[in-house]
């Protein structure tokens, strides 16, 4: 009995002597450093230490902060082993701020660093890492002013056939032969959306037209402020072509902003009154086939689009032709030929083909074990 209460002892002895070794042994983190992160707007401080020895007996780190003369409050949870860089990112501009690191062993033992320099957030007029993009940004712009410039000294500018706008004169020049209208349907989008924005414009082309054959165009709307706008715009072109008494303003009204009752309402307008040609711009939904099979079905001309993907299917099943994605946003120049639409048409496109060879030229040189550019991409992001 008594060798056992000895051995209890001896072995307790031992266990804090461990214990107790290992307390003293911790080591603190060194060469700890705060500075002011680089390439932010002044609301972050980034803490940087060496990362501990293996054998150091560290199982975290607990980051310290101090404002001016006020006491250490920790910040932050508790950071993993592995861990050597922190980043406060709840500062305020114009305080100064000191760090201490503090390594925590498994026993909830712990050391502290040395307390850093007073360190403030600043931001930065430039984000350095970022400066490929700029020169890309400089590339781009200079290329598009460049064709405005070609495009306004009276050189052709190619622009690739898009067999859609191609048949806007024969479709309208089909209605005026029939003695029938051309009816335009802008879909469901806002004034704010971009593909309402680029049916607009389509339509401020058409109207222009439609104004020297002297052809009725209806525009029924579902949103009531894109109604007066384009009220606007269909009156502005009819008086640019000198028709202003061909205008009727009654043609464009408000239907409904209820996207089935619009859908209904604008079959119901081709049925009873059979346009001969159908135009489908802008966006849509699940609406867009019910549209068009109408159209179908009485015979119309049809020219649709939209950058709505699900739909496009729909109207190149049901419509003559059919603008694809950015054809919607290359209309307007492709049927003004403004040398200003056209220039900046041309100079975009340039870009898409850099953009292009730049994914072909990586995909070839990461296959080839060369990630230069994959690194550079992931700096700029």
């Amino acid at each position: 009995m008594l060798k056992t209460i000895q051995w209890i002892v001896v072995t307790l002895v031992l266990c804090i002597s461990v214990s107790t070794v290992f307390s003293q042994g911790l080591t603190p983190p060194l060469n700890v450093t705060a500075v002011d992160t680089a390439n932010d707007d002044g609301s972050s401080i980034t803490i940087k230490w060496d990362a501990a020895a293996e054998d150091s007996g560290i199982s975290g780190y607990q980051i310290l902060r101090r404002i001016a003369d006020g006491e250490l409050e920790t910040i932050g949870d508790l950071l993993p082993v592995g861990t050597t860089t922190y980043v406060d990112s709840a500062i305020e501009g114009g305080t100064a701020y000191t760090y201490v690191v503090r390594a925590v062993s498994a026993t909830e033992a712990t050391a502290d660093s040395e307390q850093t320099a007073p360190v403030e957030g600043s931001g930065e007029w430039f984000h350095t890492e970022k400066t490929p993009l700029f020169i890309a940004m400089l590339l781009f712009s200079a290329a598009i002013v460049w064709n405005i410039y070609n495009a306004r000294s009276g050189k052709e500018v190619f622009v690739r056939r898009i067999p859609g706008l191609e048949a806007v004169d024969e479709a309208i020049g089909r209605a005026t032969e029939m003695g029938r209208s051309i009816l335009y349907v802008l879909g469901l989008g806002g004034v704010s959306g971009v593909a309402t924005v680029a049916s607009m414009t389509i339509l401020a082309q058409v109207a222009r037209r439609t104004a020297d054959y002297e052809t009725p165009l209806r525009v029924p709307c579902n949103d009531p402020i894109v109604m007066n706008v384009v009220r606007e715009m269909v009156k502005t072109a009819y008086l640019e072509e000198g028709h202003p008494d061909a205008y009727n303003e009654e043609n464009i009204f408000f239907l409904t902003e209820d996207q089935f009752a619009y859908a209904a309402g604008v079959d119901g307008i081709m049925v009873r009154e059979k346009p001969a040609t159908v135009f489908l711009q802008g966006s849509f939904a699940a609406e867009s086939l019910i549209l068009a099979e109408t159209g179908n079905s009485i015979g119309a001309i049809q020219i649709a689009g939209t950058d709505s993907e699900h739909q496009l299917p729909f109207f190149i099943a049901a419509c003559d032709y059919t603008l694809i994605g950015e054809e919607l946003y290359a209309a307007s120049a492709y049927l003004s030929k403004e040398p200003m639409l056209l220039g900046s048409l041309r100079g975009q496109d340039w870009g898409k083909v850099l953009i292009f060879g730049a994914i072909a030229l990586g995909v070839i040189l990461e296959l080839s074990g060369i990630t230069w550019i994959t690194t550079l991409l992931q700096r700029v992001n």
